[in-house]
This record gives structure tokens, sequence and C-alpha cells, in this order.
């Protein structure tokens, strides 16, 4: 064993060390070692910092963007919504998300349906009060069992499936892998994985939702929507037009004419010109100004000329200087004077009775106010208000762009699964596209990306290149392979274990190249077909559950669940024995030696 070798195992132990151990944040812990690693002379500066420009990076990079532009027209919003369904069940959720992701993964991309998803299904936990934490970890795991469906379901069994293709002839026993030969394998371990998302992952994954979160909010906003003409949700009851669940808020009452019901029971049926007045934080008002079907009463003025993308969601206090303190918000003429209009007013907790706009101003009152993005800083220095800051996220939707968004959704996924072009230049097209067809603005697309993942991915990449430099992983293989070069199922066992230890660490595309030979070698060995190893390979280089480093999708969930690094142990580990057991079980089966 090298020197450069035993550097970097000690080098991953301390990593994995203080990832396990949480206090540090993952880019920063996976910087700091390939710094350390570069720096020792284990691994090239230029070989090391490769992962910064790797097209795999980029691409998640890119699918961040499309998956704003996705997000911020609607269009996954729905979706996300119709498969989760209206109930905080969270095994129900799991049970509609997991299945048809996976079958979703079998002939698409893992990491745009991840992307796609992602910020849909928090949306979802937020409205409903389930732990992200419990959804996003299965939403990665599912697409990864998915993959395992058919031969175009992952890139590991494209690399696999090549590496066989370019040995036919030379190597006895190997045969052409089509497209769906490894289903049988694969729907086993799919199954059987699925189940255990289902069963298990209530109870292994914890709840990461912070005690007290940066975006809570303590105050009671009052806000007032109208169910307009043409309104979908007329005819409905108030639970069928999803307007009992809102992140915390609720329909006080609804003025129907002269007529006032202060007590709104779920199966209350809307009418066309109601008036609905809501209660809750700002995350109620929030869903609220998204949901299709309400719209502003017309006395309140309620929406802005300017484009849905040139509008947000701040927060305003207002201040003892201000001219409109004790007049109605429709009397002093609020847009006119400020060029933002209310959407909804708090006042010391207390709860404003009456419409929206017959509502006296008092200083201190805290304003919820749609309004250009620039509006904050033009009203620095003022005297009209004080603290005033823009709402996270709170974007106007883009209805009318969902159709495009989708378009370039779908094309984007049918040019990669194609092979008309690679998943990077295809998210890339697809991220300028979002731009420019106006899905998703520029400011929207720069905030999506989340750099400390991007970098934590790129390091990861790095901190692979120096376990292949320094030749740790051909010593970790092959002392694996020999363990059971003496039987067939014990040599598939050794390789299965080899190559899902290696994708953990190294990238599974990586772990799946090196691990091929060795498999050609066992069978060699033992005088039996090559095939079990080779599809051996494929699964267990897919099997990449008990890190969030191992598979880009499992870093993507890491932040937006708050997750600890260990959490992926919990339930990746169990996770990965199911699935190795069973694999290992039926490969000899569908690919005898």
């Amino acid at each position: 064993m090298t020197l450069n070798a035993i550097v970097t195992i000690l080098t991953i132990v301390v990593v994995l060390a203080l990832l396990v151990r949480g206090r540090l944040g993952t880019d920063s812990i996976l910087v700091g070692a390939l710094g350390f690693l570069i720096v020792t002379g284990v691994v090239p500066a230029h070989e090391g910092l490769s992962g910064f420009a790797n097209e795999g990076m980029l691409t998640v990079a890119a699918l961040y963007v499309v998956a704003a532009g996705l997000r911020q027209t609607g269009a996954m919003t729905r979706v996300a919504g119709s498969l989760l369904g209206r109930k905080p069940d969270v095994r129900v959720a799991l049970t509609r998300m997991v299945v048809p992701v996976a079958l979703g993964s079998a002939v698409l991309n893992n990491t745009p349906i991840v992307a796609a998803m992602l910020p849909a299904v928090v949306d979802w936990s937020r409205r409903f009060k389930v732990p992200a934490s419990k959804l996003l970890m299965p939403l990665s795991f599912a697409t990864i069992l998915g993959g395992t469906l058919t031969v175009i379901g992952t890139s590991t069994n494209l690399v696999v499936s090549g590496l066989v293709e370019r040995n036919l002839g030379t190597v006895e026993g190997l045969h052409r892998i089509g497209i769906f030969d490894i289903s049988g394998v694969g729907l086993g371990v799919a199954v059987a994985g699925m189940v255990m998302l289902v069963l298990l992952g209530p109870l292994l994954i914890p709840d990461r939702s912070p005690a007290v979160s940066l975006h809570d909010d303590p105050r009671e906003y009052t806000t007032e929507l109208l169910v307009g003409e043409g309104s979908p949700m007329a005819g409905r009851t108030v639970e069928e037009a999803g307007l009992r669940n809102l992140s915390g808020g609720f329909l006080m009452e609804i003025d129907r004419g002269e007529t006032v019901l202060p007590i709104v029971e779920p199966t209350t049926r809307l009418q066309v010109g109601d008036r609905l007045v809501f209660v809750g934080p700002r995350e109620a008002v929030l869903d609220l100004t998204r949901l299709p079907g309400l719209q502003a009463a017309p006395d309140q003025r309620f929406r802005l000329t300017s484009p849905d993308g040139e509008r947000c969601l701040v927060e305003a206090v207002v201040a003892p200087g201000n001219p409109l303190r004790g007049k109605a918000i429709r009397d002093g003429r609020f847009r006119e004077r400020f060029n933002a209009v209310v959407v909804a007013v708090a006042r010391d907790g207390r709860r404003i009775g009456g419409r929206l706009g017959d509502v006296e101003l008092e200083a201190g009152d805290v304003l919820l106010l749609e309004a250009h993005p620039s509006w904050t800083e033009a009203q620095q220095g003022g005297r009209d208000f004080y603290l005033t800051s823009e709402v996270a996220d709170s974007s106007a939707f883009r209805p009318a762009k969902a159709g495009v968004a989708a378009v370039i959704m779908v094309g984007m996924v049918l040019a990669a699964a194609t092979e008309l072009t690679s998943m990077f230049h295809a998210s890339i097209v697809a991220a300028f596209a979002m731009v420019w067809f106006g899905a998703c603005s520029p400011t929207d697309a720069r905030k999506s990306i989340d750099v400390s993942t991007l970098v934590a991915i790129a390091a990861s990449f790095g901190i692979g290149e120096s376990i292949r430099v320094s030749g740790t992983d051909r010593l970790l293989a092959e002392a694996l392979v020999a363990a059971g070069a003496s039987n067939p199922m014990l040599a598939l066992a050794a390789m299965y274990v080899g190559t899902m230890i290696l994708t953990e660490m190294i990238t599974n595309n990586a772990a799946a190249a090196l691990m091929f030979p060795f498999g050609l070698s066992l069978a060699e060995q033992l005088g039996v077909s090559p095939m079990p190893f080779c599809v051996g390979v494929m699964f267990a280089a897919s099997a990449s559950f008990s890190t969030p480093i191992g598979y880009q999708t499992n870093l993507m969930v890491y932040g937006p669940g708050g997750y600890r690094f260990a959490d992926y142990f919990r339930l990746g580990i169990p996770l990965q024995l199911v699935a190795g057991v069973v694999a290992w079980a039926l490969i000899p089966f569908f690919f005898p030696f």
C-alpha cells in the first residue's frame, strides 16, 4: 500500500467522522478534504478541481433552473398535489409518490425527476404540515430503485451495457443486454425497496423540521379574496376547493351579499361573488395568492398592472409618519401613492374584522404588500415604512406559462432519453429556454441554484479522483473480490459488496467501470458465465442509499430535507441490504451461471 493510498484512506475516515457528527456543513468538509489532498500531493490540482467543471455538477445547476421554471408556473405543484393527495398522511403520500416516480425513472433520467418534484413536494409538505424530511429521501431513493427496471433507467446501466457490447466476441458467454432483460431482477428489487420506503421510511427517517424556522411568522394576517365569475371553485365545497389546508391559515368568514357566514363548515358550498376572509401566517397568504379561482375584490384593487414575474410579496411596518395612518386602505389610494397593493394586514397578534379595504391603518401595523422586487430598496431611508423585507420565494406564479414549461421539460427528457443529445446539453438548453420564454425570470433562476450543493458535488468528484489516482479503489476491489473467489454465489456476493462500497466513495459510473473487469476475471477463474457478474455490477453500482454524497439526487434533497449525514444510514443501510439480498437471489435465476 502506497503512502498516497494511506493518506487517502485516513482522509476519508476523518471526512466520514465529521459528516456523521454534523457540526460543519457538508460542502465545507468536502472542500476542506479536497484541499488537503491537493496540498499533500495525493491528487494533482487539475484533476482534483476537475469536479468544478464536471458535466454532472453543471447538469444539476441547469436542472435547478428548469425546476424553478416548473415551480414558478405552478406546473409541478399541480402534478405533485395530484400525486400526493389532500390528506396529511405520510404513508399514503409515500405510496402515491414512490410508485409513479419509480415507473417514470425506469425510462427517464433520475436527476430531472428529482429536480422537478423537489420544490413541489416541499410546498405540499409545508401546506399539510408534514415534515419534508419524511418525503424527500424516499423521493431520491424511489428514482434510484426505478432506474434498475430497464437498461435505459440510469446511466450506470448504460455504462455496463456498453462495456458488455465492447467485449462481445472476445469474452466467452457474453451476450447483449436488451432494454427489458434486467426487468425481472429490477422489479423484485424495486418492489422490495418501495415496500421498505412506505413501511419503514416514516419510522426510520427522523423529523428534521426545525423547532423555530427563520421563515416562521407568528403574526396572523387578515386577507380578503373573491370567488369571481367562471371560477372553478364556484359550486364546490370549502374542502373540495382545497381551502382547508393553508399552511396554518383558515377561512374565518364568508361575506355573501348582505349575509355573513361567521362559521364556515368544510361542507359549505361556495358561490360566485362570495368574499372570503382568511386569517393566518404569511405562508397561508402566499398559498392563497397562487390558488387558481380566487381574485381580489374589485374595490381592493389587489393586482398590480406589471407582469406576474415582476411582482413579489414584501413585508413592511407602517411608520408613525406614514400619511395614510388613520385612513382606510381603500380611501388612502395606497396603490397610486406607493405603487404597491395591500394583500394582508397583521396588528399586534389580533385578528382584524371586516373587509380589508375598510381597515384603518395604525402605526406598527405589518402589511403584506405585492410590489416590484425593487420596492424594498426604494423605501430604504424613507419615513413611510420601516423594517421592509422581501418574502423569500414569493414571486407570483405564471400559470399562463405552465404549458410552455411542461413542453420544455418533456422536450429535455425526450432529447436525453432518445440520445439525441446528452443530458448535460439538454438541461443547459432547457434552462435557457425557461428564462427566454418567460417561465422563470433571470432573478428567480439565479436564486434557484443551490451553490452549497453544487460545491459539495464538485468536491466529492475531486475526492473520488484522489481515490482513483492513489490506487485505493483497486486495492479495495481486489481484496473484496478475492474474498469470494472460490464459489460462484460467494463471488457474486463479494462482487456486489465491493461495487456497492465503491459507489458510495466514487461515482457510480466509475465504480461500475472499475469492477466490470474484475467480474470477467472471476467468471473466467470459476469457469462460469460472466453475465451474472455483469448484471451484479449494474445493480450494485446503482445501490447508493447510505450516504448523501454517493449519488447526486441524494445530495440534492440533503439541504431541503434538513438531513444530517447519519440520517442516510438509518434507512439507507437496511435498504441496501434488502436490495442486495433480493438482487443476489434473483440474478442467478434470470442469468444462470
